[in-house]
């Protein structure tokens, strides 16, 4: 299978599994090898910025500084209406923050106890993808995508990971967690951005 735009082989700039078994299976089809960056001995960068873009990029350039491979970065998070955006960009730590502890289920409990006085539940999962095709590529693709659900209190399903189980889908009544793999990535909001991607990857080929 031929690769997109000559790419081959990308480092992901994450070490998150459930991120690496999401992009790596939407963009097989591609024909594009994803490697974990933490294979090739590359550590987490810092993400100090205020906005998705900005953390995507300072990490998609750091995983390509030190691998020479085009690097692939996402900076993604839920964005609760009620609680102006937040948790946003500060979704994998939202619990940390405040002196909880720094995984899912402190992240979760921290969500639904802010949310207990708000009765709009509406929220939208979000990502930002930055493509570099080298450490100092000028012209950094970008993509994005919004999957838009709501908030509910009592977790259901097993699958995904994040605040998945909490994350409803009205027209599917089903949460993200509920979702098989294969139908997941076909509706995320990663998914909407790869698709993005991938085009504007094909636009250049």
């Amino acid at each position: 299978m031929s690769d997109v735009n000559g790419l081959g082989r990308v480092v992901l700039a994450s070490n998150n599994a459930g991120k690496l078994r999401e992009f790596a299976s939407l963009l097989d089809a591609a024909g594009i090898e994803l490697i974990a960056q933490g294979e090739l001995g590359v550590p987490e960068a810092p993400e100090p910025h205020a906005t998705f873009v900005e953390n995507a990029l300072a990490k998609a350039r750091h995983a390509a500084t030190l691998t020479g491979l085009p690097a692939l970065a996402d900076d993604s998070g839920l964005c609760v209406r009620a609680l102006d955006g937040a948790p946003g960009v500060y979704s994998a730590r939202y619990a940390s923050m405040n002196g909880g502890a720094k995984n899912d289920a402190a992240n979760n409990a921290k969500l639904v106890a802010d949310l207990a006085a708000h009765e709009d539940r509406r929220a939208y999962y979000f990502c930002v993808l930055v493509l570099v095709r080298h450490a100092g590529d000028p012209e950094p693709l970008i993509a994005e995508g919004r999957w838009h659900g709501e908030v509910i209190d009592v977790p259901r399903g097993a699958n995904g990971f994040g605040y998945d189980p909490h994350f409803f889908l009205p027209a599917l009544n089903a949460t993200a967690a509920e979702l098989d793999p294969a139908r997941k990535n076909a509706l995320s909001h990663r998914a909407l951005a790869l698709r993005d991607l991938l085009h504007r990857l094909k636009e250049l080929a």
